[in-house]
């Protein structure tokens, strides 16, 4: 038989330095059979969803992690059994091999091997801190262990009994001193977690689940009674608890929470309007829909207004710019990282497109269809989402007319466009109807001055009022 080992997967830093991801779902379980770069999880990150492959090709020994924990980089995720690679070295050799041709037990002849780092398709994962047969264990048991257990000798006496695996969840059992028997309360992680925020020791709580496992209504529990004992408020019913819904603040939107916050409070903003004609850009769309250049292309007002922003940087490069704070220094831009505010079932996300200034008209509307369609299925890339020099946000598709958008921080402005709306407007001194939107732009007032703000501004509305505009600025 080929000798094993256990090798763990540790949750590697997938981009921008975040320290930590939630575990959104596992793609297998434990006795599957992987693939090297097999995905194997789905995780959330503070700025988007990432599919995590498998740095090893081997079966699943444990899932250290359920869906929905928030773990650090770091931690060990998920452990595999892999084929031992030093077997085949030891092959043969009468103190290396085991009597039944399986892996080799680890004596105090023969130390550990030091801890190694592996590098794999995401970071740096995998580190190897034993080797050891690892107990074979049906789909659905409780794992009780973080590593591969060491050699047990014949003689040992076998472990204490466990309640039946196959009706326990999977859950933790770790050992800290907690409480008098120095083995931690079994609970599961969103468990732990919650008695955590409520101030509560799990030594304390008396589990109803199998087997003794703390459930969340133990935890909810014991915290009413002991509100009970110590103050003279009353407990809501669970009716009244019904009235409101409590969702945790992670992910997408605790990242953009403390960005927007970050931002507002670290740049002065300054917001400009502008309400232009747009009949002749809507003009041009209707053509460029038709014409069989385009055809296939998704076209949208947000197209044209894209391009439109790239050509006025040209004039008023400025606003593509960045205050660095730390270097005392302005940093100005020579290409154009073009962001696009997207609304997700997960919250506010800023993918871009990069050097957008470098694209065609039919370039950027594809590169538009790909960004926006990612974004809402949330697979949106890390990479994606940072080096951002200025952003567009389309209030317009949800009816709204002007606002006050907020930087991305680390950039110079952002324009938010509004509904292109049938309006009575002023013609060769004449009433008519004309299409009209209105275009808001924010900028960072210690690199952007008033004047080259309202240029900028200008120069955006000229190109939508007449697209022939654009003769002059090329």
């Amino acid at each position: 038989m080929t000798a094993t080992m256990i090798k763990e997967f540790r949750l590697p830093d997938l981009g921008e330095g975040l320290t930590e991801s939630e575990i959104l779902s596992w793609k297998v379980a434990v006795g599957d059979t992987v693939a090297l770069n097999q995905v194997i999880a789905e995780v959330e990150t503070a700025k988007a969803v990432v599919e995590l492959p498998s740095p090893f090709a081997g079966v699943v020994a444990a899932l250290h992690e359920q869906p929905g924990t928030v773990v650090e980089v770091g931690k060990p995720i998920v452990s595999f059994e892999v084929e031992d690679a030093r077997s085949s070295e030891s092959a043969g050799s009468s103190n290396g091999a085991a009597p039944n041709g399986g892996a080799a037990s680890q004596t105090d002849e023969a130390p550990a091997t030091p801890a190694k780092r592996e590098p794999n398709l995401v970071g740096y994962g995998a580190v190897v801190e034993h080797s050891g047969r690892p107990v074979r264990r049906a789909r659905g048991t409780v794992r009780t262990d973080a590593v591969a257990p060491a050699a047990v000798p014949p003689a040992a006496a076998p472990p204490a009994a466990v309640p039946p695996a196959a009706v326990l969840p999977a859950v933790e059992h770790e050992t800290a001193a907690d409480s008098g028997t120095g083995e931690r309360p079994r609970s599961t992680p969103p468990v732990r977690k919650l008695a955590r925020d409520l101030g509560i020791d799990l030594a304390n709580v008396r589990g109803t689940g199998p087997g003794g496992l703390i459930t969340r209504e133990d935890v909810q529990s014991f915290s009413g009674a002991r509100h009970d004992d110590t103050a003279t408020d009353v407990v809501p019913s669970a009716s009244e608890r019904e009235r409101e819904t409590r969702t945790p603040i992670k992910g997408v939107r605790k990242f953009t929470a403390a960005a927007m916050v970050q931002s507002a409070f670290s740049a002065p903003h300054v917001t400009e309007f502008l309400t232009v004609d747009v009949t002749a850009t809507m003009d041009l769309l209707a053509r460029l829909k038709g014409s069989k250049a385009f055809e296939g292309v998704k076209l949208t007002p947000l197209t044209i207004a894209a391009k439109a922003v790239l050509i006025a940087l040209r004039n008023n490069p400025t606003l593509n710019s960045r205050w660095d704070e730390e270097r005392q220094e302005i940093v100005q831009f020579n290409y154009v990282n073009l962001g696009i505010a997207a609304a997700t079932p997960r919250g506010l996300t800023v993918p871009n497109i990069k050097d957008a200034h470098g694209l065609s008209l039919h370039g950027l509307a594809t590169e538009l269809s790909e960004l926006t369609a990612t974004a809402r299925a949330g697979k949106t890339a890390p990479a994606e989402l940072s080096g951002g020099t200025i952003s567009i946000t389309n209030i317009g598709v949800f009816g709204i007319d002007a606002g006050t958008p907020i930087l991305n921080p680390g950039e110079a402005a952002i324009v938010a466009l509004g509904a292109v709306r049938k309006a009575p407007w002023v013609v060769n001194d004449e009433l008519a109807v004309r299409q009209v939107m209105s275009l808001s732009l924010s900028f960072d007032h210690r690199l952007v001055d008033g004047e080259q703000g309202s240029r900028f501004l200008s120069d955006l509305g000229a190109i939508l009022t007449d697209p022939a505009m654009v003769m002059t600025m090329v």
